[in-house]
């Protein structure tokens, strides 16, 4: 039986970038049991550690220049991220933002301008991002534009120059335009947030900007846009099935190359034939995974290539393409066997009013699919979507011999505009039969046990879990409830301060308290302890600021008052989500003997 720390633990080496002259690789690897940043001079063995994180992993990396790296962290998983900066020999390391309970966004890195970036801000007021150009050694701040009160967003152009602001009203998102910064913002159009003009980036001569648009259409498609005089010039690619995620360019050509989409796996369509030669030849070095440019350095001849699949976390590749040599850097987990893990596979099945669900089925690679004891996976956001690739969870619970289902319930993203509407105000109902349905149709394919199926997910996944046990309770024999929601009541009372620009569309989206109270009563799981029959394990965060500890505390009394006994794990170091190596081996330690127990799977057996 492969270790469960050996699906959890930290990974070896990961996140490698390129410096923009293309001589250093920076990656993430553990140092006291924490990711911190690493640098290595290309064709030198010499590795040196720039950070010293030790209470929690640094959250992300940047090249600032040749010579600096910043990075960002929060407090023990609070997201208030600070920014940081440090020489790639590990001296003069300084924050560059040591402002208590603010978090700081990343807008452009200015890849021209070796001492700056411009980052947004909630230090003025918590609720609101401001605009400043900031001094990557010194830490000096110039402040470049402050909100009005409903920008969300900013967007540069290729000279680093403040030009697009989306707004929202709650419901209504606009987007204002300038020629220069030395004008003032104009509004060019405004639309329903149900539709999207998401600005990707400027044309490369900063005349108009390429855009991620559903308007007039059920598809987010890739459109090329002339904003100063509101209209849509061109459609550069659209996908009958799915909504198109990533434009891919060449800064170097100033050339658009082509852009991704998932169907059940990821795919590409390119318009350049350079970058379609280059695709092929990396996949033919590298046949039966994806393939992924990572990252390459400015002149875009030496490029990081990154491998996914479903049964391993991948390996890092380095590529000079002027020397043509092609090099193993590292794989990610090299201790995990590709060979022992299970195959994750796309599945189709139809809800009871006739809507198409697409989801991901993952069994045990040793035993005959059938009457398997079984597990519902259900993601979070719940405006997200699970996509083909390795995760640590599903093939976890393979290994202990679980039949794993993940579902791409109405309101996930990626099928189109009518798709994900179809969830809004239907959390605990429709959404819920979706997750229902698919257990019923696991079960008719004779695949699950339907004396063992369990039900586990994160945030909304989690609300999913409660929801689930408590208005089917026949369906399931256990829950796992990781930073659930168990009170639309409180849930929507307790929201981050910057996100309450959006409210009025989580109130469209979700329900409103004042005026949706019989519906929020109806679809609470706390509201319906009492029907809650199984066995039911809950994790939380105490600094998640999602999801407060509130709820899970709500549900973990409702229970007890009842003589219930619910495992309850909160960690006071972690938010939204374990992050912290030794916490997620307890809570996985604490799934797997619970489910073990209820469900009857495999167990390890630890010493």
């Amino acid at each position: 039986m492969i270790s469960l720390k050996d699906f959890f633990r930290n990974p070896e080496s990961t996140g490698y970038s390129l410096s923009p002259n293309g001589e250093y690789f920076a990656f993430m690897m553990p140092w006291e049991n924490r990711l911190n940043v690493f640098v290595e001079k290309i064709g030198d063995d010499e590795i040196i550690r720039v950070t010293n994180e030790t209470l929690r992993d640094v959250a992300e990396y940047y090249w600032a220049n040749n010579e600096r790296i910043v990075y960002l962290k929060d407090n023990a998983g609070d997201e208030n991220f600070r920014l940081f900066a440090v020489n790639i020999d590990g001296s003069n390391n300084t924050d560059l933002t040591p402002f208590e309970k603010v978090t700081v966004e990343i807008i452009d890195d200015l890849d021209e301008n070796d001492e700056e970036m411009i980052i947004a801000m909630n230090k003025r007021d918590a609720t609101l991002f401001d605009v400043y150009r900031i001094n990557v050694i010194s830490g000096k701040m110039e402040l470049v534009a402050e909100n009005p009160g409903n920008i969300t967003s900013w967007l540069t152009d290729h000279e680093g120059r403040l030009r697009i602001a989306m707004t929202t009203d709650g419901v209504n998102s606009s987007l204002l335009y300038r020629k220069a910064e030395s004008e003032e913002f104009k509004l060019i159009t405004t639309c329903n947030f149900k539709e999207a003009l998401q600005p990707l980036m400027f044309t490369f001569d900063n005349k108009f900007i390429y855009a991620r648009s559903n308007i007039g259409r059920d598809k987010a498609s890739i459109v090329k846009y002339d904003v100063e005089n509101n209209r849509e010039l061109e459609l550069v690619y659209e996908h009958s099935e799915v909504d198109v995620d990533e434009l891919l360019s060449s800064k170097k050509r100033k050339t658009i190359t082509g852009v991704s989409f998932i169907t059940g796996k990821r795919n590409y369509y390119f318009f350049d034939e350079q970058r379609k030669e280059l695709q092929e030849r990396l996949e033919k070095n590298l046949p039966g995974y994806e393939v992924v440019i990572a990252d390459q350095n400015k002149d875009e001849d030496k490029i990081l290539v990154r491998t996914y699949s479903d049964r391993s976390r991948g390996a890092y590749y380095f590529y000079d393409l002027a020397a043509n040599e092609f090099l193993k850097i590292a794989d990610v987990s090299p201790w995990l066997e590709e060979n022992l893990l299970a195959e994750m596979k796309p599945i189709k099945y139809r809800s009871r009013d006739g809507l198409v669900i697409n989801g991901y089925l993952t069994l045990p690679p040793t035993s005959e699919p059938k009457d398997l004891p079984s597990v519902i996976i259900v993601h979070g956001g719940p405006w997200a979507r699970d996509c083909w690739g390795f995760n640590p969870e599903v093939q976890f619970l393979t290994s202990r011999g679980y039949a794993v289902l993940q579902i791409n319930y109405r309101g996930s993203l990626g099928y189109g505009r009518k798709f994900w509407e179809a969830g809004f105000r239907e959390w605990g109902r429709k959404m819920q039969n979706d997750i229902t349905d698919g257990v019923n149709w696991l079960v008719s394919e004779g695949i699950a046990d339907k004396n063992k199926i369990g039900i586990y997910g994160g945030s909304y996944g989690g609300y999913a879990v409660l929801a689930g046990l408590a208005f089917t309770p026949e369906l399931y024999a256990c829950g796992v409830d990781y930073v659930g929601v168990s009170n639309l009541f409180t849930f929507m009372d307790s929201i981050p301060p910057y996100w309450k620009p959006y409210l009025d569309m989580f109130h469209e989206m979700v329900g409103d308290p004042e005026t949706d109270r019989d519906i929020f009563k109806e679809t609470s799981p706390v509201f319906h302890a009492d029907k809650i029959k199984v066995p039911l394990l809950i994790a939380q965060g105490a600094n998640d600021p999602r999801v407060a500890r509130t709820e899970s505390d709500q549900i973990v009394d409702a229970l007890t008052k009842r003589g219930i006994d619910v495992p309850y794990i909160v960690k006071d170091n972690e938010g939204h989500g374990f992050h912290n190596e030794e916490n997620k081996f307890e809570f996985y330690r604490a799934m797997e003997e619970f489910l073990g127990r209820h469900l009857g799977g495999k167990v390890e057996n630890v010493k």
